[in-house]
C-alpha cells in the first residue's frame, strides 16, 4: 500500500480487480479517472477532487499470470463517509482497463483515523510498559533509596573518622573496622558507632576507649585477631564483638548484628581464652608411642 498523500485523510478504499489481458498501472489508473467521470457529477469528479487535494493519490498493486491481470486499488479520501462511499461504489462500475474486459470489488472502506487510534493505543501500551519497567522504580526501591540516603546523611565526621551522631553523646560506643562497616550498623538502626579507618590505631579511637563503654566489633577473619590483638595493646577495650566465622560486619544482616553483640564477651574473658589458645597452640602435642 502507498502512503497517505495528505495529514487529513480519513478514509481508505480497497479494492480488487481483475482483468482479462495484461495491463500496466497506467491502464487501471487511467479506466479509475475515465470511466467514473460524470457519474456523480462535477463536486464528486475524481480529478477535480485530486487537484483539490480531497483525494490523496490512488496506489496500485499489480501481477500478471498466465495472461491475466490481478491486483488492488487504494484509494485514500477526506471526504464524509457518504462520499466516500459513493467514490467506492463508483470503482464496481468499471469494465474495461485498457483494452481488456474487467471487473473491480471493494473490499473494504477503511476509517484511517480508527487505524491511528489502535497504533496510538498499542504504542501507548508499549510506552507505558516501558516506562513503568524501567523509568518508574518501585514503591520498595524508592523507599530503599530513602532509608540509604538517610542513613547515609546520619553519617558524621568525629575527628576525620566516620561516625554515627550518637558517638559523642552516648555512654557506650561500638568502635568497627571501616566506613562501610559504619553504614551497616547505621542502616539496621545502630547510631553510637564510629570506625578506625586504616591500618594504625588513631589517637581518637585510644582516647574515646578511655572515656566511654566501648565494643570493638570486628569481622569473623585473621584482620579482626590483627585488630584485637592491637587494641588491646594500646587501649581499654571493654568488650569484644565478632561477625561469623570469614563474615564481615558489612555485610551482615540485622539479625546477625545483633546476635553478634548480644553475644559480645569482656575483653578480659577475651584476653583469658586468646591466651589459653595460644599456649595449646604453642605446646606441642604428645606422640603416640609406637608398638
Amino acid at each position: 500500500m502507498g502512503k497517505l498523500a495528505q495529514s487529513t485523510i480519513k478514509y481508505l478504499i480497497e479494492a480488487e480487480f481483475s482483468a482479462e489481458g495484461i495491463v500496466e498501472k497506467p491502464d487501471v489508473i487511467g479506466a479509475i479517472f475515465g470511466q467514473t467521470e460524470g457519474l456523480l457529477g462535477q463536486d464528486l469528479d475524481l480529478r477535480e477532487l485530486q487537484r483539490t487535494g480531497r483525494i490523496g493519490r490512488i496506489d496500485v498493486e499489480i501481477s500478471n499470470e498466465n495472461g491475466k491481470t490481478k491486483g488492488k486499488i487504494f484509494l485514500p479520501s477526506s471526504l464524509d463517509s457518504s462520499e466516500t462511499a459513493l467514490i467506492a461504489a463508483s470503482l464496481e462500475t468499471i469494465e474495461r482497463i485498457g483494452p481488456c474486459i474487467a471487473s473491480v470489488k471493494v473490499i473494504s472502506v477503511k476509517d484511517v483515523r480508527v487505524v491511528k487510534r489502535e497504533f496510538m493505543l498499542n504504542r501507548a501500551k508499549d510506552i507505558l510498559g516501558k516506562l513503568m519497567t524501567e523509568e518508574i522504580p518501585s514503591s520498595s526501591a524508592l523507599t530503599d533509596a530513602i532509608k540509604e540516603s538517610v542513613k547515609t546523611a546520619q553519617i558524621r565526621d568525629y575527628f576525620g573518622l566516620p561516625a554515627g551522631p550518637d558517638v559523642e553523646n552516648s555512654d557506650e560506643v561500638i568502635i568497627v573496622e571501616g566506613r562501610a562497616d559504619v553504614l551497616n550498623l547505621l542502616k539496621n538502626g545502630i547510631k553510637n558507632v564510629v570506625a578506625i579507618e586504616g591500618a594504625k590505631i588513631p589517637q581518637e579511637i585510644i582516647d574515646l576507649t578511655k572515656e566511654k563503654i566501648t565494643t570493638l566489633f570486628v569481622d569473623g577473619d585473621r584482620g579482626g585477631d590483627l585488630i584485637i590483638k592491637e587494641m588491646f595493646q594500646v587501649a581499654e577495650i571493654d568488650y569484644i564483638a565478632r561477625a561469623p566465622v570469614d563474615k564481615e560486619v558489612e555485610e551482615l544482616t540485622k539479625k546477625e548484628i545483633f546476635k553478634a553483640l548480644r553475644e559480645k564477651i569482656p575483653a578480659e574473658q577475651y584476653k583469658v581464652e586468646l591466651k589459653t589458645k595460644e599456649l595449646k597452640d604453642f605446646v606441642p602435642k604428645p606422640q603416640e608411642s609406637s608398638a
